[in-house]
């Protein structure tokens, strides 16, 4: 329990978080990989060369400070980040490494304002998140493994199918070498993929939405390929070009918690962009499936045609479930799109276009795709009147911020 006097320095620390907390995070970071290499074969490396990670880290930091008296309140964000940590493998002992470093971090980055005071009330209150966050993670991890067909860490799995969507996106089915029935999970979530790829030094782990509904058969992904010179590459692209049938996968049992509540009979809006159409597909086949009176629009924007993945799923899935309207928007759609009339928009998805398609803003939106793409998607519906409770979205990675609202 911190004192109030702790607790009281810990809130006044919050301005100085917020002008210092990336280079505090970015510190933490080059300290903990210094000091203790084997964890890379955990964290996502390209995170960390983008700088995604640091800047995540420091609006939690800065979260837990202006909210130590009620640290009920970040809650959500605890829950968010303890699923990603239970699916990569984050264990009760690396919490104390963690607390270690962050502690230097911050006494090197702030030098003499860094008093024993402060990183005594620090040291305190790290103690007492880093409780918060085994407890829920212990939980998670006994769920997971407890749960039907369940298992602990990584399982092996092999590529029993690839299939390629576009251009630029190809599908993976993976399917347990133990061949046993798999755990069901929530359209929205997510596995870990542990990869070990040749020249690499180290292990990679990339976290995929499920892109299909909840069977006990096969579990399938379905990756863009980026560009070769962009750090989040490495993985994508031995993916595309050297994976092959039969070759082993170890994953974690799905995880996350963007997920379509099929409890909610409110009309559901499902917007993607790009490759997040991939989480986007499990909620729409198992809404239609699960709910099938309850009304769905289906919104996908992409390029053209050769980068749309799912087109004919899609059209195959409105076809068969007249709750279903599917709208397609192409902002650089090629001779042939616009011959063949493959897309029902030119251009970008705008609050003007949702309001002539959309007949209300009270309803349920689920949204993802690039951060760009969100950052118009939120600002619209914000400024629309959508209540805040009934605008869902994911990112790709750590929490990020949207300029209408801060995100950690």
């Amino acid at each position: 329990m911190l004192t109030s006097n702790q607790q009281e320095i810990i809130k006044s620390t919050a301005p100085v978080l917020r002008e210092y907390g990336t280079d505090i995070t970015t510190r933490f970071y080059n300290l903990l990989f210094t000091n203790n290499p084997e964890l890379l074969n955990i964290f996502n490396q390209a995170n960390q060369k983008q700088g995604k990670q640091q800047r995540a880290l420091a609006n939690s930091i800065i979260a837990a400070a202006e909210n130590i008296e009620q640290l009920e309140q970040i809650m959500p964000v605890v829950e968010q980040i303890a699923h990603k940590h239970r699916s990569i493998g984050i264990l009760p002992e690396h919490y104390p490494l963690v607390g270690e470093n962050l502690l230097q971090a911050i006494k090197d980055v702030l030098g003499d304002n860094a008093t024993d005071e402060i990183l005594n009330a620090w040291e305190a209150a790290y103690s007492i998140i880093a409780d918060i966050f085994i407890q829920v993670e212990q939980n998670m991890y006994q769920q997971a493994e407890e749960q039907e067909n369940g298992w602990q860490g990584y399982k092996p799995f092999y590529i029993d199918q690839i299939v390629i969507e576009s251009d630029v996106i190809t599908s993976f089915y993976l399917k347990p070498v133990d061949q046993k029935p798999l755990p069901t999970f929530e359209p929205g979530q997510y596995i870990s993929v542990q990869l070990s790829i040749p020249g690499e030094t180290y292990q990679h782990v990339r976290q995929y939405s499920l892109s299909d509904q909840p069977n006990q058969e096969y579990y399938r992904i379905s990756i863009k390929r980026e560009d070769e010179n962009d750090p989040n590459g490495v993985v994508s692209n031995y993916l595309h070009h050297q994976a092959k049938e039969g070759d082993e996968v170890p994953i974690t049992v799905p995880a996350g918690d963007f997920t379509v509540d099929l409890s909610d009979q409110q009309p559901l809006v499902l917007i993607s962009g790009g490759v997040g159409i991939t989480p986007m597909l499990s909620m729409l086949k198992t809404v239609t499936e699960k709910q099938p009176e309850r009304e769905v629009t289906f919104i996908h924007a992409a390029r053209n045609s050769d980068v749309h993945a799912f087109s004919q799923e899609l059209s195959a899935i409105a076809k068969e479930n007249n709750q279903v309207r599917l709208l397609t928007v192409y902002s650089d759609p090629t001779a042939n799109d616009r011959e063949q009339k493959l897309f029902d928009y030119e251009g970008k998805i705008s609050l003007d276009w949702l309001k002539q398609e959309l007949t209300s803003s009270n309803q349920v939106f689920y949204f993802c795709g690039p951060n760009t793409f969100m950052q118009t998607i939120h600002e619209s519906l914000t400024e629309w009147g959508t209540p805040e409770d009934q605008i869902h979205f994911e990112f790709f990675g750590p929490k990020q911020e949207l300029k209408s609202k801060t995100l950690v």
